[in-house]
């Protein structure tokens, strides 16, 4: 919704008030998206409320400072900060007098409390103003009262309430007395002119704990008498467990007991719950129950395990063999179909054909898996950093069989999540595992064993065809071979849909016994690369400038009827357009090559121009600038790192990312092996938002896909030489001295 509607209704069903704080103070619950569950409740006896019984909600002190709990998991993305700012800003409280904390798991209030998509803040957006100025007017109202004065003639700013005659009274004068009024059924919003902490650089919330290494992650995360755990999981995908000799782990000072798990798991699959949301394996794994940390991991390693497989391990070779097949062959799933493809081709004075090719890749997240759980009679404690809580809560309480109300989900920071953590295999390890020893254990993962147990994104092929008559383009088929399912296939609504007549998009995937799920920018991570080094092909084939050729192509699209279209025209128009201008489009000194790139994802459209320059025979990305329509912008300082990080994510893993397979087994166990960008080649990253006073949408992922393709644009630039697979350091290392002069 846009902002220009700025009076909602705000009903009781979406706005929980309760009585007043023990203390003086007011505690407000709310609901951050419309699809709250409506027969929420508030607790009858304030004085005795835990607060963990809330998912999300203000509380304010008669000291008039506020605390608002974060109901979403922070993985780096940012809404711990912005989430608190919207509601702060429609409460009209002075930023520096707010206290943000991290919210547990509540699943009878609230839905959609996960990390993913980009979309807490394009979610949350309206519910959280809504909340603010919901309590605001209830302050207003409550100092109104008060005055014995219309509360129409009142109005407050910075935690101070103002009547006609001058007459003030702060937040925390009147928070006893708005705790017993009615909640105001309808509230006015602000207008973006208004805004004082939307739109204003807000340092992260957590930056202090974070650099000064206080307890904040899961695994910084210690409970008296907790134990350690360390599983050890089939080397290969395809293996199951045979035998283990546990006789040299039990002699590791610091091992307790070495157990097997893997039962609760196969039980909840046999009952057909599995869905993508659950990657894990139901083999038998074997674990080191430890006093600490060193003695599980070293005790894992002591255990002698024979594995067995029922049929041929995969290897990269076959797996690429298998997506060739896939595109040769004519099975294919269509995901959308224009006018007549096969018409266009026939009748095109040229096709044009490519194919591109991308590896699996990890997730690498900074903080290895790591999951707290106590399973005791009373209930099922867990603890630690998880991207989905909702749904781990949901897979535990059926797996040991006890009632959804026993499981309680409180959530840490994450040091990175990226789609890993989506997935709660670690959870359900940490649960089954406390469950067995019947004692509180943390599992924990080492950089290998989240480096070759999965979860991947999945290596894919793409095969892009493209018909040209009278220097048009008439026709394009876009065909999908992925391994597994690339979680759900192509977007087949996003550009080019809808500015070529007849447009095609087809997609057909094997299935493998390697895991993989979500990884940043799920779909789109390599298709944005894929699609745009295509386009700048075509360019060059039509004699167009590359960002002519889109601008031209957006103008078949701009108005258009089809509401299956998830892109806007008019809004990738203005961001192609700005990303030009501030990149200096077409005017780089000599030495630097230019290559562009433009693609909408996660709700946002973004554009991007990267300049590289030759060092030591090898291309440098030396700077992208990056132009971004995500709506308004809560709190610039982290919508530019939102980016930037992206970018650079984009750049090191099609510059550098590769993992591969012998029998099954990944042979990149660390960084040793497996590439990752450098600070030494990180470049520039100049970030510009396109302004407008649409609501937000998301940034996390968004930057990432436009820029492998951006980079693929400027190296051909310089080479004369086109790049169909990733990672682009295998080919350009045999180009060393094809430079062009």
């Amino acid at each position: 919704m846009s902002t220009q509607e700025n009076n909602l209704t705000f009903s009781r069903r979406n706005f929980l008030r309760t009585s007043a704080l023990a203390s003086g103070g007011l505690l407000v619950g709310f609901n951050l998206f419309t699809a709250c569950k409506p027969e929420a409740k508030p607790p009858v006896d304030i004085a005795n409320l835990n607060f963990n019984d809330f998912n999300a909600f203000i509380k304010i002190a008669d000291n008039g400072y506020v605390t608002i709990f974060s109901p979403n998991p922070e993985i780096g993305q940012g809404v711990k900060t912005s989430m608190p700012m919207i509601i702060a800003e429609e409460l009209d409280i002075e930023w520096d007098k707010v206290t943000v904390a991290q919210a547990p798991l509540d699943t009878k209030n609230y839905v959609r409390q996960l990390a993913g998509g980009s979309q807490s803040i394009r979610q949350g957006w309206d519910a959280l103003r809504q909340t603010g100025a919901t309590t605001k007017q209830m302050l207003i109202n409550a100092a109104a009262a008060k005055w014995g004065v219309e509360a129409s003639t009142c109005k407050a700013s910075k935690a101070v309430i103002t009547n006609e005659k001058g007459e003030t009274l702060g937040y925390g004068d009147v928070v006893k007395e708005a705790a017993t009024i009615d909640v105001p059924e309808n509230v006015a919003l602000k207008k973006p002119s208004e805004y004082t902490i939307i739109g204003k650089d807000a340092v992260n919330v957590d930056i202090n704990k974070i650099t000064t290494g206080k307890p904040l992650f899961g695994l910084d995360y210690k409970e008296e008498g907790m134990l350690y755990a360390s599983v050890l999981r089939p080397p290969a995908f395809g293996q199951t467990l045979e035998s283990f000799d546990a006789s040299e782990a039990k002699k590791v000072n610091g091992v307790i007991d070495v157990i097997t798990i893997g039962d609760k798991v196969r039980s909840f699959v046999d009952k057909g719950k599995s869905n993508w949301t659950f990657k894990l394996s139901t083999t038998d794994k074997v674990v080191v129950i430890a006093q600490n940390t060193w003695a599980a991991i070293k005790g894992k390693k002591a255990i002698k395990a024979t594995w067995k497989s029922d049929k041929e391990l995969e290897s990269t070779e076959y797996q690429e063999k298998v997506l060739n097949n896939i595109l040769d062959g004519d099975k294919f799933d269509v995901r959308r179909e224009d006018g007549n493809v096969k018409n266009a081709f026939a009748q095109a004075d040229k096709v044009i054909e490519r194919t591109y090719h991308s590896p699996f890749l990890p997730h690498n997240c900074l903080e290895p898996m790591n999951f707290f759980a106590n399973v005791t009679d009373e209930k099922v404690h867990l603890i630690g950093p998880v991207q989905t809580p909702e749904f781990a809560a949901i897979v535990v309480a059926d797996m040991l069989e006890r009632d959804i109300n026993d499981i309680q989900v409180d959530m840490t920071r994450m040091g990175g999540g990226f789609g890993r953590r989506l997935y709660g295999d670690f959870v359900y390890e940490a649960a089954e595992i406390s469950d067995k020893i019947k004692k509180p254990v943390k599992v924990i993962s080492t950089r290998e064993d989240d480096m070759t147990t999965g979860i991947y994104r999945p290596a894919i092929k793409y095969r892009i065809a493209a018909s040209i008559k009278d220097g048009e383009i008439t026709g394009y088929h876009l065909k999908e071979a992925a391994i597994n399912d690339n979680m759900y296939g192509l977007i087949p609504h996003f550009f080019p849909a809808g500015c070529i007549p007849n447009f095609k998009v087809s997609t057909q995937n094997y299935k493998s016994d390697v895991t993989t799920g979500a990884w940043r920018a799920p779909y789109t991570n390599f298709l944005g690369y894929a699609e745009q080094s295509f386009f700048d092909e075509l360019a060059e084939e039509l004699g167009k400038d590359p960002v002519q050729l889109r601008l031209e192509l957006l103008q078949k699209v701009k108005g258009t009827a089809d509401k299956r279209i998830q892109y806007s025209g008019e809004r990738m128009e203005n961001t192609i357009k700005l990303a030009a201008e501030k990149g200096n489009w077409g005017k780089a000194k000599e030495g630097v090559y230019q290559g562009f790139s433009a693609y909408y994802s996660h709700n946002t459209h973004v554009a991007e121009v990267a300049e590289i320059e030759f060092k030591d025979g090898l291309p440098v990305v030396t700077k992208v600038v990056a132009a971004v329509d995500c709506g308004i912008v809560v709190n610039p300082t982290g919508a530019i790192n939102q980016i930037q990080g992206g970018v650079l994510d984009g750049i090191g893993h099609a510059m550098y990312g590769n993992f591969s397979f012998e029998n099954g087994k990944p042979l990149n166990k660390n960084f040793d092996t497996y590439r990752l960008i450098r600070m030494n080649e990180t470049p520039q990253v100049e970030v510009h938002f396109v302004e407008n006073e649409l609501s937000p949408t998301g940034l996390g992922e968004p930057g990432l896909p436009p820029a492998g393709g951006a980079v693929a644009n400027a190296i051909y630039k310089a080479y004369n030489s086109r790049l169909y697979s990733q990672p682009f350091i295998k080919e350009l290392e045999a180009k060393k001295t094809e430079v062009k002069s």
